[in-house]
């Protein structure tokens, strides 16, 4: 879909780089600019202690771009990263604005030379306000600052921390859309312009359903744990052979009756402590422990047979082992062979989006780091001896 657009990213770890490899999977052309000592995130295995080799995390948010290496402390690194910028649709960083401004690498430099660039901006904290300048990672600006760290822990317990790039990659995607809005905007004006994320107002989006209560109510009920939730069916319970899964029922009281069938006790019906949705919260710790008891006499495979012929709503709580032998992950398009470098394929998640009719059986591999620079080099001009010079002098790389 995306063919022929021309993406410079001059960005490192994930949120930016994220969003550049969801375009480069729907078809960009996107050209990774890293400083000499490369995107940290190349590195992020390299001190384990094991005898795992490759890196998937990097690979899966750089798959299938070009990789140059420069030095913009220099000249000659910091002129050749504009001229990549004044041939590309997309400018797309995470480096913080007061370092860009330094370089002259800034929206306000690099769109006079090209008035159709869409020039997009990740950060922390944003661009403007007193905290904008400061660093910001997705534990730090959207999982603690966004308050969704405190959401999500129940009342009393201590919070916990978040997975890797979890607000990243939420973040890329926000990226992501706000470059196709900008392109879709210069379509009908003929200019690009500035767009902006952050961590933080990613993180505030995300819990924004519940966040929207408490700017209009100025309160908002807390998280609860699992053995005295808000609606016990709505609530994780466990199998006679230790499988967790999650039940989700619909809005109003349709599912209560089905799921006492399920449960064999067509009785609870009748009994005074749960007719009614008051008298099931206001008794939810022995609506708890009936269920517990009900579903811990079933197996698991029994479990869903039930709750799938009831056409109820649910889900296993799935290890990332089982998600991976998941066959409805694998037709959901959720997965995507890359290539190894050494003529193999691993599996890695895919990009968030299908297009019907659009085959794509496997991406290339990351590349190495300035696999490319001399190439792209080449592409905008550098005669090779100007490329040998700016290799002698750490200016490319």
């Amino acid at each position: 879909m995306l063919k022929g657009l021309k993406v410079v990213e001059f960005a490192s770890y994930i949120a930016a780089p994220g969003a550049a490899g969801i375009l480069a999977d729907w078809g960009a052309e996107v050209i990774k600019v890293e400083r000499p000592q490369g995107d940290p995130m190349r590195h992020v295995f390299a001190d384990a202690k094991s005898e795992l080799t490759g890196n998937p995390t990097f690979g899966m948010d750089n798959r299938g771009k070009r990789a140059v290496v420069l030095d913009i402390a220099k000249p000659e690194g910091r002129d050749a990263l504009a001229r990549l910028a004044a041939e590309a649709d997309v400018f797309l960083t995470n480096v913080r604005p007061a370092s860009l401004r330094k370089y002259r690498l800034d929206e306000k430099t690099l769109r006079a030379a090209n008035p159709r660039l869409i020039y997009a901006v990740v950060t922390g904290y944003g661009l403007e306000g007193p905290d904008a300048h400061l660093p910001g990672f997705d534990v730090t600006a959207f999982w603690s600052r966004a308050g969704v760290a405190r959401m999500h822990a129940p009342k009393g317990s201590d919070p916990f921390i978040l997975r890797t790039g979890v607000g990243d990659h939420t973040t890329s995607l926000a990226t992501t859309s706000a470059i196709l809005a900008a392109l879709y905007e210069r379509e009908k004006t003929g200019e690009g312009r500035l767009v902006a994320t952050s961590l933080l107002a990613t993180g505030t989006y995300v819990v924004g359903s519940d966040l929207a209560v408490q700017l209009v109510f100025g309160k908002l009920a807390s998280n609860r744990p699992r053995t005295d939730p808000f609606d016990p069916l709505a609530n994780f319970y466990k199998s006679r052979d230790e499988r967790w899964f999650v039940l989700n029922p619909r809005g109003g009281a349709a599912d209560w009756p089905v799921l006492a069938g399920v449960c064999g006790r067509p009785d609870w019906l009748e009994d005074e402590r749960f007719k009614g949705g008051k008298a099931r919260k206001a008794n939810n710790r022995d609506l708890v422990a009936e269920f517990e008891a009900a579903f811990g006499a079933l197996d698991f495979d029994e479990i869903a047979r039930r709750l799938d012929g009831a056409d109820l709503v649910w889900a296993p709580v799935q290890t990332p082992a089982e998600v991976a032998a998941d066959p409805q992950v694998e037709a959901a398009g959720a997965l995507i062979a890359v290539e190894d470098g050494h003529g193999g394929t691993y599996r890695s998640p895919n990009s968030p989006a299908q297009f019907p009719g659009v085959v794509t059986t496997q991406r290339p591999a990351a590349p190495g780091l300035g696999e490319h620079t001399r190439v792209v080099l080449g592409e905008i001009g550098y005669s090779e001896a100007e490329i040998d010079a700016m290799m002698a002098s750490g200016a490319a790389g």
